[in-house]
């Protein structure tokens, strides 16, 4: 059995608007969240990861990827442990923003997501149910006006 690398990235899709795509988890309805998921090894770099994600999650390649420089450290839910090799409880998140033109419609994985939303920023803010999503969005408006000191 091959474990997950308990590395992964957080990608933040909005538009120049500061609306945010969220994505309704299938395994967890009434969980939305941003795009994320876990680094493999195949993965280069953190950019691939990140690409990769948004392109499985939501079908996405147009728009421009920024790494936020934004590393979070968290435990990992008692009910995914199982996923990662023994003894290892805590991941490593690596944040970034994925802006797009305008709202679209993303092509979700049923195994995954079933639902999407475009949110105003704040309202996305207080529907996602990860802190570590919660705070990237709030950062958004000081990050897509180019002041990352937040």
């Amino acid at each position: 059995m091959a474990f997950k690398i308990p590395e992964s990235v957080l990608v933040v899709v909005h538009t120049t608007d500061l609306e945010v795509l969220l994505l309704e988890r299938a395994a967890q309805p009434g969980f939305w969240q941003s795009v994320t998921g876990a680094r493999e090894p195949d993965d280069p770099d953190l950019a691939a990861t990140a690409r990769r994600e948004l392109r499985e999650e939501t079908g996405l390649t147009l728009g421009t990827l920024t790494d936020w420089h934004l590393v979070n450290r968290y435990e990992i839910w008692p009910q995914w442990r199982s996923r990662y090799a023994p003894g290892v409880t805590h991941n490593v998140e690596h944040v970034f923003g994925f802006r797009v033109d305008g709202q679209t419609v993303a092509t979700l994985d049923p195994a995954e997501h079933i639902a999407q939303l475009w949110l105003p920023w704040r309202e996305a803010m207080a529907k996602t149910f990860s802190p570590t999503n919660r705070d990237a969005i709030r950062q958004l408006p000081q990050r897509a006006a180019g002041r990352t000191g937040c």
